[in-house]
């Protein structure tokens, strides 16, 4: 699983912390004390477009009026939390605000297209947080390492993303009309992460506004730090500190989980022959010092990133095995790590 160890819980997330817990409790009081109360929770998108209750846009897009849409987005989130410990809570709360914002006009949009090209009128549709939720695929998606884990059957991959995708999945198929909002949210995360658009520039919480929030709800969903952590040296900004400390914990998930890939690999022998794609690195290391082969019409070798070369070495591998997997990979940390694993 892609997320971190549960000592850590929600340490650096209290945004995520607040938004598992808070709207989840309302849902259940809700469905199981005051029913009556539920109207006014309803994504009812003809009262917004004929009567104008446009704090319906609000309420309905807030809390989950299904109990199965609530437990999978509270597990979606509580997976997400990495992001605002890595781009920290501000960054993470514009993200959110804009892509809630967005997807509130992609569904309208949505509904529209589908009635004009289909012929089918949606009045209402599931109610809860569920556009931000499958906006922040989008940056899960591209940004977090896609680590095998076993394969299944032989062929089928199993993957530190797999339950993520799982749980998206099931959120999905929970109702009629939610793929609405799936699709408005994916749109939505695809826009507000675009560096064309621009919409990360607009649509984002004030300074102000986040060190109100950051000095009245911070201290009551804030979490102790885990003692059982390795402490990172001090960075010079409270912003180096906290992507120090992130950096720690993406290095000690993969670490783990190259460990349980090397003791697999050990049992059921390597399951990708990488050599079809290069050369094992070793041959090659060595062919460079028999041959020594003229320099005059070789091509420049790919330029590597050092920080992708650090996190190999973290790994257990040399340097000059980690510099050519990612050479021949075109600085794909992925394929580097799994071809370094099946050799």
């Amino acid at each position: 699983m892609f997320t971190s160890t549960g000592s850590n819980g929600f340490y650096k997330a209290p945004l995520s912390k607040s938004l598992l817990l808070v709207p989840s409790a309302i849902s259940i009081l809700l469905t199981l004390l005051f029913q009556h109360y539920q109207k006014f929770f309803a994504y009812n998108l003809q009262a917004v477009k004929e009567d104008f209750q446009i704090w319906r846009l609000v309420c309905g897009r807030t809390i989950c009026l299904d109990l199965k849409d609530t437990f999978c987005s509270t597990l979606l989130i509580y997976n997400f939390r990495i992001f605002e410990r890595r781009y920290g809570s501000r960054k993470f709360s514009s993200f959110l605000l804009g892509a809630w914002m967005l997807s509130a006009f992609f569904d309208l949009l949505l509904v529209e297209i589908t009635q004009y090209v289909f012929g089918i009128t949606i009045n209402s549709l599931p109610s809860g947080f569920l556009g931000p939720v499958f906006a922040l695929f989008v940056p899960f998606y591209s940004s977090i390492p896609r680590v095998q884990v076993t394969q299944v059957l032989g062929h089928f991959s199993i993957t530190n993303k797999s339950l993520v995708y799982i749980l998206g999945l099931q959120l999905l198929t929970s109702g009629s009309y939610i793929w609405i909002l799936a699709l408005s949210g994916l749109i939505s995360g695809i826009c507000y992460n675009s560096s064309m658009l621009k919409v990360h520039r607009i649509l984002c919480v004030p300074r102000w506004v986040a060190k109100i929030f950051s000095w009245t709800l911070e201290p009551v969903f804030s979490s102790a730090e885990p003692t059982n952590e390795v402490r990172v040296g001090m960075g010079a900004t409270v912003d180096i500190q906290r992507q120090q400390r992130m950096e720690l914990l993406d290095r000690q998930i993969m670490m783990s989980q190259v460990a349980q890939m090397r003791r697999q690999r050990q049992q059921q022998g390597g399951m990708i022959n990488w050599n079809r794609l290069f050369p094992p690195l070793r041959h090659r290391h060595n062919a460079n010092y028999q041959d020594h082969p003229s320099e005059q019409g070789i091509p420049p070798p790919t330029e590597v990133s050092e920080e992708q070369v650090a996190r190999l070495m973290e790994m257990g591998f040399s340097r000059g095995d980690a510099l050519e997997a990612l050479r021949a990979s075109n600085n794909d940390l992925n394929v580097a790590t799994n071809f370094l694993l099946q050799h």
